[in-house]
């Protein structure tokens, strides 16, 4: 396809005609496209929820936090919540949104609450799934269980990049922001065992119409390798 045809193609299916404006709205957005970001981004080939509110030519937070930054701020937490999406930061690494069909065939482990023992992680990213055994918590206090930040921002992204952890809604605080809650994934849906790469991949298709084994691999975090043959 004509790189101006595929441009063209993803137009029309990342715009929608009427622009969400209620939190499930958003969440049939997600459905539809299987995945996006959260604002968009220029390295990641991939719609993103942002631009279905604000317009394609809208600069997220060009003038502060306007009306459409508040929403998706918002929905990002509370679509998982409501059953609606995965969120995390996955696609490039960036704060992303998954439909519960595609985060069904994503997800690489067996359902269970100790899926994060299968896989190689760093020892945070073990403590905090270990923490979340009992249930969902605020980022406050999976921080001070780790106790470095840095490091506990590279375990989050590990759990999220493995699709063991999500966003699942945000607690008042008696003063400043509302705190995100993390949960596991199994916990809040209907995942386990049925983990296929080109199932996904063909989802991936369905709205982006092109890729590369190195643009794939980079979506899902995949290895370079399994991507190839996912396409191939």
């Amino acid at each position: 396809m004509p790189p101006n045809v595929t441009g063209a193609a993803r137009a029309k299916l990342w715009l929608p005609t009427r622009k969400p404006r209620t939190l499930k709205a958003a969440g049939a957005f997600v459905d539809k496209m299987g995945f996006a970001l959260a604002f968009p981004a220029d390295d990641v080939l991939a719609p993103s929820l942002y631009e279905a509110v604000a317009g394609p030519d809208a600069v997220p937070f060009a003038d502060g936090m306007g009306e459409a930054e508040s929403l998706v701020w918002e929905w990002k937490d509370a679509l998982p919540e409501a059953g609606l999406a995965w969120a995390g930061k996955l696609l490039g690494k960036r704060a992303s949104l998954v439909a519960p069909d595609l985060l069904t065939l994503l997800y690489p482990g067996d359902g269970e609450p100790d899926d994060h023992r299968a896989f190689d992680l760093m020892p945070e990213a073990h403590r905090i799934a270990d923490a979340l055994l009992a249930g969902a918590l605020p980022t406050s206090e999976l921080r001070e269980i780790v106790g470095n930040k840095s490091r506990y921002d590279r375990a989050m992204v590990e759990l999220q990049r493995h699709l063991l952890v999500s966003s699942a809604g945000v607690r008042q605080q008696r003063a400043g922001w509302p705190v995100v809650m993390i949960d596991l994934t199994c916990r809040l849906f209907d995942v386990g065992g049925r983990f296929d790469r080109t199932a996904a991949t063909k989802r991936y298709l369905a709205t982006v119409f092109e890729t590369t084994p190195r643009d794939l691999a980079k979506a899902f975090g995949w290895p370079l390798a399994e991507a190839k043959a996912a396409l191939s």
